[in-house]
């Protein structure tokens, strides 16, 4: 990358990113390569959906995922994040069947072989699209590794875990009442459907009884569906109804009789407590019917109308069908009440339609044989889930699995690899087409039309991507994978099946670690939505901010599984942050000699070089420590602070003093040696801003070996041994001194060019006078008196004291007594409550006692501090008139 002596005047992310991506790209530092010497790092990207374009969902985990990867690239290990694309079956379907309709076409008039090459075309559509946005954002995955679940290796892997599972008797096929779609005209897992509350009503009808002039009355929120009833069940101890137990009823409208039977599970407190079973349209009469041996009567048409055992409305929508057939009821006297009742309605995960319970038959996986191993791997700790508290969430879940609905009436997707035989009727269930039945030798054979849950493949996504189920050398190596990163909300979905199928075929675990992430909502609190209007398009901010700025808003101070508040306010700090460091750069870079910088540590160096360098040796500890801790969104905001605060604000302003003056040693090499350990800590975080600053700074210092060609190979910053307590305490004074004066300054609205006297008493009289300079030049006072703690007599009428931690500093200014007895009542307050904490919390005995005795004896002189300065706020509004 070419190197200039100087950096423009301003940061253009525009005119940096698309060029620095490309010089990562083009020199294969996404590519690992394989050392069997060495231990990897993985990360398997979870799978964009092939639905349309990158949004701030994506954005999110993408960030996440390239600062563990440049991080662990930096420490010298094996490093790989591997890309991939999810077909995402009944999404993707419903996207191209909606481009089908703005043409007036429907999948059908398509045929399925066209459609599904219409959808081919919309997938890798999608997938050029995704790399490049994927790239703008700063994503380092290998691309070279990519994959597509519909690829023919991961297709393969499908197809093989099925054809296995099927032949343990993992994989059955059966009739269960499922969720069904009528939009989109397929079973769902319980998974795609969400219940919500809707305000509805509960309808109770009479069912007439054969041959006497009685009845008995049924509640039912879905009227409709009584044309599928086989029985109408009491509870046998329920006396209201013994006299009708083994009668027969009628069913109204159709007439057709169904008896009346007695079970213990019917609620005899619910509506009538006479409850109508409709074995093929709810879950419970399903069971119901199991155990009596009822028949199943199914009314439905996979589009949601109602088929021939709705007599007179056979034809009609489910919802026209209501509405006509209740005017009816009570036309014919047979709907004595109407009630308003709220009640939990499914609808579909991807088109909003509301589902049906409809029993059909389809394909299912046995989960609980394959949930206790995933249990164990959890519990004995060879897999752990950050933040903890989602560990329980997920044992409970795993413990109360039920049998996985696989199959799905779609045409994008697996297809189920099973064949029926025209002449024997049996099953031929194999990895690849098999010419004759396994059976009978019949050519005649027939594949079901079903496609596989898209949540199939993604459940084999960590070993399918590598290669299984060959052997090969990638999946040797790189799995199992380290981190499995993801949002909360697909724990279930995808995680706990990965680890179902991970260890079923491999043997082993997945990942050793599964990072969840929140959901991203606005300033407000309020999830994201297009309806709402408060989403924000990432491909917009990183034009008009930047991607670091972007990546930087997304996930600073941020904790694992907490939800994040996004907003152009934080879009515009994260910006700001960016130019503060290139303007910062760029002053140290023109302050550097023309000379190549030797920034090997020095034997002796004035006090502001050993804290600066002792507060960076500081925060490489910390930030290395909370990056392994997975405290990603910390780490990033103590590097935020440093530089802005400690480096830019202070170090750098006390360097210019020196700088001005001649002053030796020059600041210098401490400027540059700082500025470069700082930015490769910060490389994960903003790998753009930090490329394009080192490379210009990198050409100006000397290297004791070959320099890197990129920050992102340059090695990850560790503690140098550089701590210097006595200067970061000499430096915190001196800090708080400027500090304290400048604020003084700003509430009595002193203008910033006037200078103004100021007296300084400070138990360290020697540091204070060390700075003296930098204490006049920052705070704009002259002149300054610098005295030992001890005074005596009154201060001079109207003059502010600034009680400070190790100092007091006397202001000889003109001010407002009331003004300053507010202000100092105001500290006094404030620290009044701050002790009454530390004090409660040092009297409880479950802290004293278990808290680490460092902790604990930082609690007492934080105490003994607030106390003391306390006592000295309180003399000085003593001696105020």
């Amino acid at each position: 990358m070419q190197q200039d002596r100087d950096l423009p005047k301003a940061y253009e992310p525009g005119q940096v990113e698309d060029r620095v991506y490309e010089f990562w790209f083009k020199k294969g530092y996404f590519t690992p390569r394989i050392d069997r010497g060495r231990k990897p790092f993985t990360v398997i990207m979870p799978p964009p959906n092939v639905t349309g374009e990158l949004h701030l969902g994506h954005a999110l985990p993408a960030t996440i995922e390239d600062i563990m990867v440049r991080w662990h690239r930096m420490k010298g290990e094996v490093t790989l994040w591997l890309p991939g694309f999810d077909h995402a079956g009944i999404a993707t379907q419903v996207v191209i069947e909606r481009q089908l309709a703005a043409e007036g076409l429907t999948k059908h008039s398509l045929g399925r072989e066209k459609f599904e090459q219409k959808a081919w075309e919309w997938a890798r559509r999608c997938q050029e699209t995704f790399m490049k946005q994927h790239g703008k954002l700063g994503a380092s995955c290998d691309w070279t590794r990519e994959r597509f679940t519909l690829d023919d290796g991961p297709s393969r892997a499908v197809a093989t875990t099925f054809v296995r599972l099927y032949h343990k008797g993992l994989i059955y096929q059966g009739e269960r009442i499922t969720n069904w779609c009528p939009r989109c005209q397929t079973a769902l897992s319980d998974l795609e459907t969400e219940h919500r509350e809707v305000a509805g009503h509960l309808y109770y009808i009479n069912y007439p009884v054969v041959g006497q002039p009685d009845h008995i009355t049924v509640a039912t929120t879905r009227p409709e569906t009584m044309f599928g009833d086989t029985a109408v069940a009491v509870n046998p101890h329920d006396q209201r109804f013994t006299r009708l137990i083994g009668k027969q009823v009628a069913i109204p409208v159709i007439a057709r009789p169904i008896p009346v039977i007695a079970d213990e599970a019917v609620d005899s407190a619910f509506g009538t407590g006479a409850l109508k079973v409709t074995p093929a349209h709810d879950p419970v009469d399903f069971e119901m019917a199991q155990r009596r041996n009822l028949p199943a009567v199914n009314i439905l048409n996979a589009d949601g109308t109602l088929n021939g055992e709705a007599g007179p409305y056979q034809g009609f929508d489910r919802f026209a069908c209501r509405r006509d057939l209740l005017a009816r009821l009570e036309r014919e006297g047979l709907l004595p009440k109407t009630i308003a009742h709220m009640q939990s309605v499914g609808h579909c995960a991807r088109c909003d339609t509301i589902v049906e319970p409809w029993a059909t038959r389809q394909w299912f996986v046995r989960t609980q044989p394959l949930a206790q191993p995933a249990i164990d791997a959890v519990k004995d700790g060879r897999i752990t889930i950050i933040p903890e508290q989602f560990t329980k969430v997920y044992l409970h879940w795993m413990e109360n699995i039920r049998d996985w609905c696989i199959s799905r009436q779609l045409w994008w997707g697996h297809r189920i690899p099973v064949w029926y035989c025209g002449d024997c009727s049996q099953l031929t269930v194999t990895v690849a087409p098999p010419p004759v039945c396994g059976h009978c030798g019949s050519s005649r054979l027939r594949q079901d039309p079903d496609v596989l849950d898209t949540w199939f493949s993604s459940a084999l996504w960590t070993h399918s991507t590598l290669g299984w189920p060959d052997e090969t050398e990638d999946l040797s190596y790189f799995y199992p994978t380290t981190v499995m990163e993801t949002g909360y909300d697909i724990l279930f979905f995808w995680v706990a099946r990965m680890i179902m199928m991970g260890i079923e075929n491999t043997g082993d675990v997945p990942f050793r670690w599964v990072y969840l992430h929140g959901l991203l909502r606005d300033e407000k609190g309020e999830k994201m939505s297009k309806v709402k209007g408060n989403v924000i398009n990432p491909l917009a901010a990183i034009e008009d901010y930047g991607a670091d700025a972007l990546r930087f808003a997304i996930t600073t101070g941020n904790a694992p599984g907490n939800d994040v508040q996004v907003s152009s306010q934080k879009l515009e700090a994260a910006r700001n942050f960016a130019n503060k460091l290139w303007n910062a750069a760029r002053f140290v870079i023109r302050s550097l000699p023309p000379q190549l910088v030797d920034t090997r540590l020095q034997p002796v160096l004035p006090v502001e070089d050993r804290w600066i360098l002792s507060r960076l040796d500081r925060l490489a500890v910390k930030t290395d420590q909370l990056l392994r801790d997975f405290r990603f969104g910390e780490a990033e905001m103590q590097v935020h602070d440093f530089l802005w605060g400690e480096f830019c604000d202070w170090y750098v302003e006390l360097a210019k003093i020196r700088l001005r003056e001649g002053s030796q040693p020059s600041p210098a090499p401490v400027l540059a040696q700082t500025l470069e350990i700082s930015l490769r800590l910060a490389h994960p975080f903003m790998p753009f801003v930090t490329e394009e600053i080192w490379q210009t700074l990198s050409g100006h210092l000397r290297w004791d070996g070959a320099r890197p060609d990129s920050i992102m190979i340059a090695p990850y910053p560790g503690g140098r041994g550089c701590i210097d307590d006595g200067a970061e305490e000499e430096m915190a004074l001196v800090i708080e001194i400027i500090r304290s004066i400048r604020n003084a300054r700003a509430e009595s609205k002193v203008e910033a060019s006037r200078w103004i006297a100021a007296q300084v008493y400070a138990r360290d009289r020697s540091a204070v006078e060390a700075h003296r300079g930098a204490i006049e030049a920052l705070a704009r006072v002259q002149p300054l008196t610098v005295m030992d703690r001890r005074r005596e007599g009154q201060n001079p009428e109207g003059s502010a004291v600034l009680v400070l931690r190790d100092a007091e500093v006397v202001l000889p200014m003109m001010i407002d007594p009331d003004a300053e007895r507010r202000r100092l009542e105001g500290e006094r307050q404030a620290l009044g409550a701050r002790t009454a904490d530390l004090r409660a919390r040092l009297a409880r005995e479950a802290f004293v006692s278990k808290a680490p005795p460092a902790v604990v004896e930082k609690e007492r002189h934080r105490l003994r501090e607030a106390e003391d300065r306390l006592h000295k706020i309180e003399e000085r509004l003593a001696q105020l008139p």
